[in-house]
């Protein structure tokens, strides 16, 4: 698929009174983090129903059909017009393996970020879906609002119920490279990313503001992974990097390199703008939300900016 023919498909802006739908794809999460999730949602207008109990088994939160019937099940209401994944951890790619995207009604606003960034990857790719990379309720939105760790209010309300271009993000970052780019935002965590290399789905890069980031992972497996992607062709083209601050990915040994340093050595070269250290995704910080699939502007100044330039969401 060509970005220069893309066309992005729009869910429905979120508002106070709209209703929203919690899905667990992947690991099972705590009942009293889904519970403060809820109140967190509830608080800022949001209709929001309590999830049928799935049984877990091992570090699925459900069994495969399982977790699909629910998940089809959210997009298939008509009254529910967001859905918003309970936590990460692994299994959303089983879904996949059911051909999920033939059977999905949308778009609608999909939250969430980790393990179901797989299914965000996948919906943009194979139906062109923007996607929003954001909190989860029992991963983000259970510790509040500007809260550490928790989530940015601002940017997840515009995200989601902005319909005009424009408005700007703070990425509470640093710039390793300056500069300024424009593109369409690509991306998320680094390991579902590298894990759509062949499938099919493999996110198009070019001309693309391309998000990375992830947690515990050793520096040589971040290397690794970025050097992969750079084999793979996926930085040939990108127009600008936004990077996460990679929270327990501290150096296995004294004087190996740091993340910061990896990053700076294998995207340093490519000569376009890079901000690191950006609370995206995985952070112990206040989680800012990212639009997936729209154009944007990165701004590698200072902490670094991002200018949404076009709505993620329509009335």
């Amino acid at each position: 698929m060509s970005r220069r023919t893309f066309q992005l498909l729009k869910p429905r802006a979120l508002r106070k009174g709209s209703k929203l739908a919690l899905v667990s794809p992947s690991s099972p999460a705590d009942t009293a983090a889904i519970s403060a999730g809820i109140r967190e949602l509830r608080r800022l207008g949001f209709v929001v129903e309590e999830p049928a109990p799935l049984t877990a088994e091992g570090y699925f939160a459900g069994g495969q059909k399982e977790r699909l019937r629910q998940f089809r099940k959210a997009f298939a209401e008509k009254s529910v017009g967001g859905v918003v994944a309970a936590r990460g951890g692994y299994g959303a790619n089983y879904l996949i393996d059911l051909q999920l995207t033939t059977s999905l009604v949308g778009p609608k606003c999909l939250i969430g970020f980790s393990d179901l960034n797989i299914i965000q990857l996948l919906l943009l790719e194979a139906r062109c879906w923007a996607g929003f990379y954001g909190p989860m309720a029992a991963a983000g939105f259970n510790y509040g609002a500007g809260q550490t760790p928790g989530y940015d209010q601002g940017s997840f309300l515009q995200a989601v119920g902005e319909t005009k271009g424009g408005w700007e993000i703070s990425l509470r970052g640093e710039s390793l490279r300056g500069g300024s780019a424009a593109g369409r935002i690509v991306g998320g965590c680094l390991t579902m990313l590298q894990t759509t290399l062949g499938t099919g789905f493999e996110p198009d890069t070019d001309d693309a503001i391309l998000v990375l980031e992830d947690r515990g992972m050793k520096p040589y497996q971040v290397d690794r992974a970025l050097r992969h992607l750079q084999l793979a062709g996926k930085f040939r083209k990108v127009e600008g990097f936004l990077i996460g601050d990679f929270p327990d990915c501290e150096a296995p040994a004294p004087g190996s390199p740091s993340i910061r340093e990896i990053c700076e050595g294998i995207l340093g070269p490519l000569k376009v703008p890079v901000v690191y250290g950006a609370p995206v995704g995985h952070t112990k910080r206040s989680m800012i939300t990212i639009p997936l699939g729209v154009r944007a502007r990165l701004n590698a100044k200072g902490e670094g900016t991002m200018e949404i330039l076009e709505p993620a969401v329509v009335d």
